[in-house]
């Protein structure tokens, strides 16, 4: 699967398993605490290396941000492939980038 994963499949998955947007106040407490976890990992430097498993507790951590993310963007229906699209165009615009975030990638 190395390669293949888009966003519009994480927020289809995420949406599959776990959506209730009436606790889109918990999904933003979880992402704030798994920022901090994540904050953890990288002061310590918590990396491990077991055969078959997440290579990584900073890796780890940043699947659970990532997840509690897009937890919240289905909560609110945002549609983050096309919302990645407009603001990476309004970031390059207001700092001048000439690099353009490529759709369809």
């Amino acid at each position: 699967m190395v390669g293949n994963t888009t966003v519009q499949y994480l927020q289809e998955y995420v949406k599959a398993k776990d959506f209730r947007p009436e606790l889109k106040k918990d999904y933003f407490l979880k992402l704030s605490e798994e920022v901090g976890e994540l904050a953890k990992a990288i002061r310590e430097d918590l990396t491990r290396v077991e055969t078959g498993t997440v290579q990584s507790a900073i890796a780890e951590e940043l699947w659970d941000v990532i997840y509690y993310a897009v937890a919240l963007a289905n909560c609110y229906g945002i549609d983050l492939e096309k919302t990645i699209a407009e603001k990476e165009e309004l970031n390059r615009i207001k700092y001048g980038q000439e690099t353009r975030f490529e759709t369809g990638r």
